[in-house]
């Protein structure tokens, strides 16, 4: 795959009451809010199923919430199950990558804080931000190392 055919690229931050989303620029650079899913009255994986087809997206990246200790738990196996659920709703295989989300909610509500923002009075906001954050944090592993 060649680099322009991979992007755009759709980050994923999963909870149980609303998942987030973000997605690269179409050169993979920058990760952007896309929206929040409110899992109780929206089903989560035929919209993001459009999203996909809406967008052209090429890759996904899921956060994993691993424990403390870089372990997998309960929380993690949710997240494997839903991917797989995801990955065989999928019209046509894409690439699906995990990357460890611990403290990305941290990392997003003290940047909205900053920002002048109240992370609790947004819930919604707060989502999509973490998941700009697991992707922006996907992005910079894929970056060659510096010299």
């Amino acid at each position: 795959m060649q680099a322009e055919d991979q992007h755009p690229v759709l980050g994923i931050d999963h909870g149980e009451a609303r998942i987030g989303l973000a997605i690269t620029d179409s050169l993979g650079i920058l990760a952007h809010p896309l929206e929040t899913i409110q899992c109780q009255t929206t089903p989560a994986i035929p919209r993001i199923i459009e999203l996909i087809r809406q967008r052209s997206i090429k890759q996904i990246v899921i956060g994993l919430p691993l424990r403390m200790d870089g372990s997998e738990g309960t929380a993690a196996e949710k997240i494997r199950t839903f991917a797989e659920e995801l990955r065989e709703a999928l019209p046509t295989p894409l690439p699906l990558h995990f990357i460890d989300e611990r403290l990305t909610t941290v990392a997003a509500s003290e940047k909205l804080r900053s920002a002048g923002k109240n992370a609790k009075k947004q819930k919604h906001i707060i989502d999509q931000a973490a998941a700009v954050e697991i992707l922006s944090d996907w992005l910079d592993q894929q970056l060659p190392p510096a010299f």
